[in-house]
């Protein structure tokens, strides 16, 4: 990664009027989640009908039974990393105003944004598909597959996040979009692409006039499209660095 890049991306920040961080899967990979698809991804390991809504529905015990194992027993564990720290710490002093997340792993929230836009949902909270009540994960008991709903206890407990078949969730949508509307610089982690409507996003963002600085460690369907500065590298390295760079300023 060349100082001369990162030093323009710093001061492209510095300069923007509202910035929005934009994350992928990428981001959380240095936490220990894996990435769906990919090399390493879990949909080579796991059979992705298991959050397909119609199946949830068919078959309830069997995808908990997944459900539990990849998103609680096992994504449960992870922690922010350097990354999400580093994102939080800018929102903190004014610079990022929001983030907007593919992911479902609230590490942002856990990292200190206070700002988050979760464009697919997220494992954090479930809801009760009969009474509509939500819950935190510490108010369900997964001792039994599928969870009794704490409220009605006869309902079906569901994650609050996207299944295949299943809408991009409000107000998360109407306002992810509006921030490619109305933010001047994205900076775009960790993600490749090419899942939509998320990916809709920083293109609609660079089509408003956006600047576009990404952050990949290998390029992406944005890199020779959309991005104006690509800083080639894990989002640990290199938003450690940006963040040195910024603070130096």
């Amino acid at each position: 990664m060349e100082t001369g890049v990162l030093k323009q991306a710093a001061k492209l920040i510095i300069a923007a009027k509202r910035v929005c961080a934009f994350t992928g899967a990428g981001i959380s990979v240095e936490s220990g989640i894996p990435p769906f698809r990919g090399k390493n991804g879990l949909w080579n390991k796991y059979n992705p009908e298991f959050i397909e809504i119609g199946y949830f529905h068919r078959h309830p015990e069997r995808s908990w039974q997944l459900i539990k194992e990849v998103f609680y027993d096992f994504f449960g564990k992870a922690r922010p990393n350097v990354a999400h720290l580093a994102i939080a710490q800018l929102e903190s002093k004014g610079i990022i105003k929001s983030v907007i997340t593919q992911n479902i792993d609230n590490l942002h929230q856990q990292a200190g944004n206070k700002h988050v836009h979760e464009f697919h949902g997220t494992a954090s909270r479930l809801i009760c598909l009969d009474c509509n009540q939500s819950f935190t994960t510490d108010q369900i008991s997964f001792d039994t597959l599928p969870p009794p709903c704490p409220n009605c206890a006869v309902g079906r407990i569901k994650p609050d996040f996207i299944f295949f078949g299943e809408d991009i969730p409000e107000p998360a949508r109407t306002n992810s979009f509006a921030e490619a509307e109305n933010s001047d610089l994205f900076i775009v982690i960790g993600t490749t692409g090419e899942v939509m409507p998320a990916c809709m996003i920083p293109h609609l963002a660079h089509e408003n006039g956006a600047k576009i600085i990404e952050i990949n460690i290998n390029p992406s369907a944005f890199t020779s499209t959309t991005t104006d500065i690509f800083l080639q590298g894990c989002a640990t390295t290199v938003m450690t660095e940006l963040l040195k760079e910024i603070q130096s300023k």
